[in-house]
């Protein structure tokens, strides 16, 4: 990208930040779960966009690029974050990776759009919840497990694309995704059966299946 001088590099910038702001925000908090962290995020994306300003060649791209910077200024801090030593009294807990949500199988997959509904009473439950539900679910996902969804099924990021810029090796990226949809069900399973949309028989893989 090329201005005639500093102001008009600036005016240039600021037009098509201002409409992205929200969204930019809506997608750091989905990425922090936290909103000072998603404010920081989405600062230091900003400036970090306006410095490399010049690097843009297409200014058609603007948008993605921008988003992409706020994913890997997500993603290096989180990473700084987990590469710090946390002591754990009483003996080293469990890594999510050890979680064992194998016999939990309430679809026979799950993908984008999430959801694959096999009767109309809990299609009828499933599409009538609300966005902040869904969320609910996702967030309390393990964060390597959230991540992966974030990443592949949310922002649209192939395989590949999760694995490098997790730092992790792409079969690592596949069985994040597969236990975090797992999850996903066992949370979205608990909600339909506490409104009452599905009978109280057990979980599957626990001596009952979905009606």
């Amino acid at each position: 990208m090329k201005f005639r001088d500093a102001a008009q590099r600036r005016q240039w910038f600021e037009q098509r930040l201002e409409p992205l702001l929200d969204r930019l925000y809506g997608n750091a908090l989905r990425l922090t779960r936290d909103p000072d962290d998603a404010e920081d995020i989405v600062a230091e994306a900003v400036g970090k966009a306006w410095t490399r300003l010049d690097e843009l060649r297409d200014a058609r791209r603007f948008e993605g690029w921008l988003f992409h910077i706020l994913t890997n200024t997500f993603i290096s801090e989180w990473r700084r974050r987990q590469s710090r030593p946390k002591p754990a009294p009483g003996g080293e807990p469990p890594t999510p990776d050890d979680l064992d949500i194998a016999s939990f199988t309430l679809f026979q997959q799950l993908h984008q759009p999430f959801l694959l509904w096999w009767a109309s009473l809990e299609e009828q439950f499933f599409n009538g919840l609300l966005q902040e539900d869904l969320q609910r679910a996702l967030d309390s996902l393990p964060d390597p497990f959230r991540l992966a969804i974030v990443l592949v099924e949310v922002q649209g990021y192939t395989y590949l694309e999760a694995s490098r810029l997790l730092g992790v090796p792409l079969g690592t990226v596949r069985s994040r995704l597969s236990r975090a949809r797992g999850l996903l069900q066992k949370q979205l399973w608990e909600q339909a059966r506490e409104a009452g949309v599905i009978a109280d028989q057990g979980r599957p893989g626990q001596g009952g299946s979905p009606p």
